[in-house]
């Protein structure tokens, strides 16, 4: 299984970016697909999930600006980020977890994808 995050890129503070994990190798319905970012000099932290069945989202709190979508039939995984600030600055990576349970915990996952860069200017 291969994950490919991208659309990352600099924004200006109260902007947006859309990023999209691409899943090969095995279809994403069936797993649980997270999204963690780590800034730097900071430990990996979870952003949001899309549960295994794609109907429940679980999300960190953002006060609301992220959202977490997926679409099965292109395999592939959206976080929808809204009103970035400064503080989003960070690698957002997209993971992949078979189990159904911690998914905050980045221990659940089984894949990862190499990690898209989003800075936001203040």
């Amino acid at each position: 299984v291969q994950l490919q995050a991208s659309g990352g890129g600099l924004v200006q503070a109260g902007g947006s970016l859309r990023l999209s994990c691409a899943v090969s190798g095995r279809t994403v319905s069936g797993y649980a697909m997270g999204w963690f970012r780590q800034a730097p000099g900071k430990e990996r932290e979870f952003v949001a999930v899309s549960s295994w069945n794609g109907v429940g989202t679980d999300v960190d709190s953002v006060n609301g600006r992220f959202t977490v979508s997926r679409d099965n039939a292109q395999n592939t995984v959206y976080l929808q980020m809204n009103r970035l600030q400064p503080d989003d600055t960070a690698v957002y990576y997209c993971a992949a977890a078979g189990l159904r349970s911690n998914l905050r915990d980045t221990r659940t996952y089984d894949y990862w994808g190499q990690g898209t860069l989003v800075t936001v200017s203040s």
